[in-house]
């Protein structure tokens, strides 16, 4: 790879396609796809052949002359460029439906995500498992990530109580956070916030259904 890194921010538009490459091409993958060209890859993903080879390019050279990309090679290439290859450590704060149901996902191992363990202030909830992950009480949480390495940190928590949760594992050491309450959250520098906004997607998908009926003259206006 021949990308210098730290000379130049990749944008936020290829920072999302970049695990759809990764999805991508594991699925070609496992269907014994050993080599496809920048235009096969664009039609799998509704992108242009260029837009893939401008992407790819901005971190070496993956494909041959006359074969295209080795499947096999690029996913790993990509995966190592996500850092996948390195492995994280995650918690997740919260542990109603909404952390249990991240919890029992069985993707992120995979790709190299491990939770460790859910931490619920619900005396009810502490003690149990899901997936294997135990519950612990939230007033431990301090000293988890005082002896454990934590990379990530899911904010699966109401939206009052949700800063005071970042904060504490920001302070705890954790340099990446994965925010699904419905609020703003403020982060010292150093820390990645991603917030998942449920509400949002949904008015954003709302939005271009609604723009969708204009441009097809099914209404005049906004209103």
């Amino acid at each position: 790879m021949g990308r210098n890194a730290g000379h130049e921010r990749v944008s936020d538009a290829m920072t999302r396609r970049l695990p759809a490459y990764y999805r991508h091409l594991c699925l070609l993958e496992k269907a014994g796809v050993a080599y496809i060209s920048s235009r096969s890859l664009g039609e799998e993903m509704s992108l242009t052949d260029s837009q893939i080879r401008q992407d790819l390019s901005s971190f070496g050279g993956f494909g041959r002359q006359g074969r295209g990309y080795e499947v096999r090679a690029l996913r790993e290439s990509i995966g190592a460029i996500l850092g996948l290859n390195r492995g994280h450590r995650m918690i997740i704060v919260g542990a109603g439906r909404l952390g249990s149901a991240i919890a029992s996902f069985s993707g992120f191992p995979s790709v190299g995500f491990s939770i460790m363990a859910l931490f619920d202030a619900d005396e009810r909830l502490v003690g149990t498992e899901f997936s294997g992950v135990p519950v612990l009480p939230a007033s431990q949480l301090t000293t988890f990530l005082n002896e454990n390495a934590v990379q990530i940190a899911v904010i699966a928590v109401p939206a009052k109580v949700a800063q005071q949760a970042v904060d504490l594992v920001c302070a705890g050491g954790v340099r990446g956070i994965l925010n699904f309450a419905e609020t703003d959250l403020r982060v010292p520098e150093g820390v990645l916030l991603q917030n998942v906004h449920l509400s949002d997607s949904l008015m954003a998908l709302s939005f271009r259904m609604h723009e969708l009926e204009i441009l097809r003259g099914e209404k005049s206006d906004w209103t």
